[in-house]
Formats: structure tokens, C-alpha cells, sequence
């Protein structure tokens, strides 16, 4: 056979190629649309979409949803900067705190690795309850109205723990980690020069995790935060929707007030307040994204 017929078994005929990209194109406008139909319901006005349901092309619009969700801004801006905050914070902390906490479970020569191993699938399976966490967090530690409290819930996720482990077991070659000792290389310089540059896919993408749940967490707001400057967005939202559900169910108000009540948003609401919160992620994804390509091409073991 000659060389210039021999062909890779990885390689494609046009046909297959041209099918494949087909199939991405569908794939992504499937993840697409839904995205853009939520836009599009958030300013179609609420009896269109009581006449016609959802639609890609409504026949009448309406920005009383994004009215009656920024009537109080400054509450929304200040949401929007505590979220951000605790997200910031929360995420770096969390990214540190697992990959300190994998590291040493994932090496063979650590002794201890079967008991911090055992105790986090432990904590996968058993918990001490709401009750018991709650008190823990208001009388023991003090935490009552303050953002650690909304920190430290979910700063290491024993799940996301174990990825790490494994990732670390699977790429970082002890021969990397011998090489380094050899040349004078303590295990925290290790650590932080060879090990975490690495393992940036693995980072990024438990940073990217980290960061969709301290984003969307507001149930810690409601068990610790009292104070009004300290609730997050995803709180705040949450709160407005409540507030136009108990006006909606409350008969006494839709008699006295009916003209108010028909002008409440509902679905398109809701729809509005997807939109406000998931904006931000949609802007930072593909940063997370450039590290994820980054990470792929970073050095191996050499043979």
C-alpha cells in the first residue's frame, strides 16, 4: 500500500464530516432557543401569553415585567453586588479549600488518605439536618446576618472533592512529583508550581460549579440574612415573585384593588427574572471556557 492512501482511523469522509457539523448545529440551537424564547417572553405582555402561549413572535409586547421588577433599582443593584461578592469570594475559597483538601487523598505515600477519604463519602451520605446546622451556625459560631453565613455552606461539596481526587491521581504522574523532591522542592511548592498548573481544566471546571451555586443559592439568605442591604439577587427575586403570588391568591386585594392585579405580571415575570439572573453567567462562561482549552495543552510527563 502507499504511503500518501494510507489514512488515519480518526479521519472523516466529507459526507461524515458534513453530517457531524450538521448535527452540531442542531445541538446548539437546541441549547439556543430556549434561551432566546425566555428573552422574548419576558417582554410579550402578560394577555398574549394567557391567548397564545409562548410564542418566538408576539403579537403585542410589554415591559411591565421589567417594571415591576426594577420599581425599587437601588434593592436590585444591591443584590446584584452582594451576589457578586459572595460569588467572588465563595468561588476562589471553594476552588482552594477542595483542591488543599484532594491533593493529599490522592497520593498513595500519604498515610492518613483512607480516613479523610472514608470521613468525605461519609458526609455524602449522612448529615446532621437543617435544625442542627442552623444552630450551629447562629449560637455556636455567631454567624447570624453575616455573609460567611453564606460562604461556608457551600464551600466544599464532598462530590466535587472526589473529581478532583480522581483528576489528580490520573494526570499528575508521581514521577513529576519525585523529579521535583529530587531537585530540592518541598510538597507546598509542588503543590502550587506543578501541581495546580496542571490541573487547570479540573479547576475551571469546578470553579465554574462553584459559581452557579453560590449564584443561585438563596436559601442560605432566607435561614441567616435579616438585614435588607445583605440579601443577594436570586433572594430578592425570589421575594418579588412571592409578593405577586400572595397579591394574585388574596381575594380581599383583587377586590379592592382589581385594576392592579390584571396588570401583574406573571409568567413573563418570572421570564424577566431568569433573564436578570442569568446574565451574569452567560458573560463569565467564556472565560471559564478560554482556561478549559488552556489546561488541555499545559505540559505532561515527558517519556
Amino acid at each position: 500500500m502507499k504511503i500518501g492512501s494510507i489514512r488515519r482511523d480518526n479521519s472523516l469522509s466529507p459526507v461524515n464530516g458534513f453530517l457531524l457539523n450538521i448535527g452540531f448545529v442542531v445541538l446548539s440551537l437546541l441549547c439556543l432557543l430556549p434561551v432566546v424564547l425566555v428573552v422574548i417572553v419576558s417582554f410579550t405582555h402578560s394577555e398574549s401569553i394567557v391567548a397564545k402561549g409562548y410564542s418566538f413572535l408576539p403579537d403585542r409586547l410589554s415591559l411591565i415585567a421589567y417594571e415591576s421588577l426594577f420599581k425599587d433599582y437601588g434593592t436590585i443593584l444591591g443584590g446584584y453586588a452582594v451576589s457578586i461578592g459572595i460569588t467572588i469570594a465563595g468561588t476562589l475559597l471553594s476552588v482552594v479549600m477542595m483542591a488543599l483538601y484532594a491533593y493529599p487523598i490522592s497520593r498513595s505515600d500519604y498515610t492518613f488518605r483512607g480516613g479523610f477519604t472514608f470521613f468525605l463519602f461519609f458526609t455524602m451520605l449522612f448529615n446532621g439536618g437543617l435544625v442542627s446546622r442552623y444552630l450551629v451556625y447562629t449560637k455556636v459560631l455567631g454567624l447570624k446576618d453575616s455573609y460567611i453565613a453564606l460562604i461556608i455552606p457551600l464551600l466544599i461539596i464532598p462530590f466535587n472533592v472526589i473529581i478532583m481526587r480522581t483528576f489528580f491521581q490520573t494526570t499528575i504522574h508521581p514521577a513529576v512529583v519525585e523529579s521535583a523532591k529530587i531537585d530540592g522542592a518541598g510538597e507546598l511548592r509542588i503543590f502550587a508550581t506543578i501541581v495546580l498548573p496542571l490541573s487547570l481544566p479540573v479547576l475551571a471546571t469546578m470553579a465554574l460549579f462553584s459559581t452557579i451555586n453560590y449564584w443561585n443559592d438563596w436559601f442560605n439568605a432566607l435561614l441567616y440574612i435579616t438585614s435588607e442591604d445583605k440579601f443577594p439577587l436570586q433572594y430578592l427575586m425570589m421575594r418579588v415573585l412571592n409578593d405577586v403570588q400572595y397579591l394574585r391568591n388574596n381575594i380581599e386585594l383583587a377586590a379592592q384593588n382589581p385594576e392592579l392585579l390584571a396588570n401583574l405580571p406573571n409568567e413573563s415575570l418570572q421570564m424577566a427574572m431568569a433573564v436578570v439572573g442569568m446574565g451574569p453567567m452567560l458573560i463569565i462562561y467564556p472565560f471559564f471556557q478560554k482556561y478549559f482549552v488552556k489546561g488541555l495543552t499545559v505540559g505532561a510527563v515527558k517519556g
